[in-house]
């Protein structure tokens, strides 16, 4: 699957005029079935999902026209993410628009202080923005497809307390290749006993169509000694066992967290793009929620 990656380095910030947010948004649905999405769900059962214990903290609906810097930092950079791959992130790649943000892979020639790309794509954090310990992370997104393409929804520690990564941990909500887009893998990474990489997860799929096709909600609720992964509000993982070298579970997750949005080209796990692979393509997301216990 996937070796050592997304390792820290610094990180370029632009400044954005802030503009405010006005859209109205729905709370998650509370003490029902969502047995609908067993129409979609090629894996995941019925389950009871109650979030009747949840509060929003933090949103971004975007509904103003630029990505607000008081929610959001670009990392500015062409480190090819530890996996080899092919973008230089930038920030024009980036936007707001009728109440979406559109964060888009396109094939072109850029060359930075880095070095050069043939490939440009956009990679933006909470970090000291949107920090947390515990919660619900919900994004509501649509993705690209074909050959190359990787978007993900991530978050990485705020504060590295047990090290560089792994030792510190990684929290993936939501990863999909272009080749495989009906397939949804949610994983944790962290350091063994021996302080190498490892990691816990698992994928589900959609029993017909894509993740290019129409929104889909990606959703984790993070407790203190679980931590479990949604798909359209049906539970399709649960993790209760994690390491952190020599460290007490239920450490690395019990630290404050940031969370990244971010599109990928290429890389040892998707593989690079081919002659197929259609460009310019966006990750779409219509909102970020957060919540937490009352």
């Amino acid at each position: 699957m996937k070796l050592d990656r997304k390792n820290g380095y610094p990180a370029k910030t632009l400044f954005i005029l802030p503009k405010r947010f006005t859209k109205t948004f729905a709370r998650p649905n509370v003490h029902r079935w969502f047995c609908v999405g067993l129409l979609f769900l090629g894996t995941a059962g019925c389950t009871s999902h109650s979030t009747s214990q949840w509060q929003l903290v933090w949103q971004d609906e975007f509904n103003g026209n630029q990505v607000d810097p008081a929610r959001w930092e670009f990392e500015v950079n062409a480190n090819g993410g530890g996996n080899n791959e092919l973008q230089y992130y930038v920030t024009n790649n980036a936007r707001v628009q009728d109440g979406l943000l559109f964060i888009e892979a396109r094939k072109e020639n850029y060359t930075g202080p880095e070095v050069s790309r043939e490939f440009t794509s956009s990679r933006i954090r909470t970090k000291d923005h949107g920090d947390w310990k515990y919660g619900r992370f919900e994004i509501r997104a649509k993705l690209p497809t074909g050959q190359g393409y990787w978007p993900a929804i991530w978050m990485l520690p705020t504060d590295n307390v047990y090290g560089g990564w792994p030792h510190s941990g990684e929290i993936d909500i939501m990863e999909v290749v272009g080749h495989k887009p009906n397939n949804l893998h949610g994983t944790l990474h962290y350091a063994d006993l021996k302080g190498n990489h490892t990691y816990r997860g698992t994928n589900t799929a959609l029993a017909a169509g894509t993740f290019a096709d129409t929104f889909h909600v990606f959703s984790l609720e993070w407790d203190p000694s679980t931590i479990r992964w949604y798909l359209d509000n049906q539970l399709y993982q649960t993790q209760t066992n994690w390491t952190s070298g020599t460290n007490l579970f239920p450490a690395p997750f019990d630290q404050r967290f940031h969370l990244i949005l971010n599109l990928a080209i290429g890389g040892n796990w998707p593989g690079n793009p081919d002659t197929n692979t259609v460009f310019p393509q966006a990750m779409v997301v219509d909102y970020v929620r957060v919540y937490q216990k009352k």
